[in-house]
């Protein structure tokens, strides 16, 4: 192995687990679950950092720019699966947040070897989606030193976009490349090097917060409601209406009609309701207030 790839917690061995392989069923999962609990209170502190991440893509945002995750393995499916709940849970476009990851979609299923090692490769992908100064890039490996993350991110800043860089090592070398670096230290894992269980799901924890609190902060919430939910099959109809009944008071049949009349658009639903106004008239309220139905509402009030 090579000898700065032994250095990394990531790869370290972990004294607790080493015999494991003659553990019972149980044993195995209560160290497993052991050691997960450690995962939230590794998150807790770099907070400052995640905010810091949020700020970046907030302020891209309302440039027009998008969220790009980019990584290889396990780290880029988690920034894939991130992207793409972001349309059915805020209704936004799909190219708002995207993720990429080395090897392109056919990676996600099975393994493409050998791309995670080609920094050209990274810088390649974001010129093919046409990388601008008004986006966010966070690069994501849990070992911090993926060549495809390094690439991506030097990429990323020649054009101006602003670059995160989310480890799960202190000191990582793709922490060099960013503006603000994220190192979330979990220890060692269950299994030596498998960074798809504790440095995965810190990394799954972080790239939900910064979507997450990025989305509430742009209107997509109306107090702890998904109000832009994309209504696309029965359940998430079923579930508009009760966002509908708990934020207005409404009765279910009249939730489910005035959502009818607002176009299956939840927010424009509420703000119909709470200010008595017409669709038109409710569109031209939350076009004021940026898309926050708080503010939409408290426009008719004042």
């Amino acid at each position: 192995m090579d000898q700065k790839l032994k250095l990394l917690t990531t790869e370290s061995r972990n004294d607790r687990t080493m015999h494991i392989d003659t553990a019972e069923t149980m044993e195995i999962l209560r160290l497993m679950n052991e050691e997960d609990q450690k995962v939230a209170i590794a998150v807790q502190q770099v907070l400052p950092e995640v905010e810091t991440a949020v700020k970046f893509a907030c302020e891209s945002l309302k440039k027009g720019g998008r969220i790009i995750y980019i990584g290889a393995g396990t780290s880029g499916r988690l920034g894939v699966l991130d992207a793409v709940e972001c349309p059915p849970t805020f209704s936004t476009d799909p190219d708002l947040v995207q993720g990429i990851m080395a090897g392109g979609e056919k990676a996600f299923i099975k393994a493409v070897e050998g791309a995670e090692d080609n920094q050209e490769l990274g810088a390649r992908d974001l010129q093919d989606i046409c990388l601008t100064a008004n986006d966010t890039v966070i690069g994501i490996a849990a070992s911090g030193r993926t060549p495809y993350v390094i690439g991506a991110l030097c990429y990323a800043r020649s054009v101006g976009a602003k670059t995160i860089a989310l480890s799960c090592n202190k000191q990582s070398l793709i922490s060099g490349y960013a503006d603000k670096c994220i190192e979330v230290e979990v220890g060692p894992e269950v299994l030596t090097g498998s960074t798809r269980l504790k440095a995965a799901t810190a990394q799954k924890m972080i790239l939900n917060m910064i979507s997450t609190a990025t989305m509430i902060q742009n209107g997509k919430a109306y107090e702890n409601l998904m109000v832009d939910v994309h209504v696309s099959n029965f359940k998430l109809k079923e579930r508009a209406i009760h966002i509908i009944c708990k934020t207005t008071g409404a009765s279910y049949e009249s939730a489910k009609e005035m959502l009818a009349k607002a176009q299956n658009e939840v927010k424009t639903a509420i703000v119909m309701l709470k200010t008595n106004q017409d669709y038109t008239q409710a569109k031209v309220l939350l076009n004021k207030a940026e898309g926050n139905v708080r503010k939409a509402t408290a426009i008719v009030e004042s």
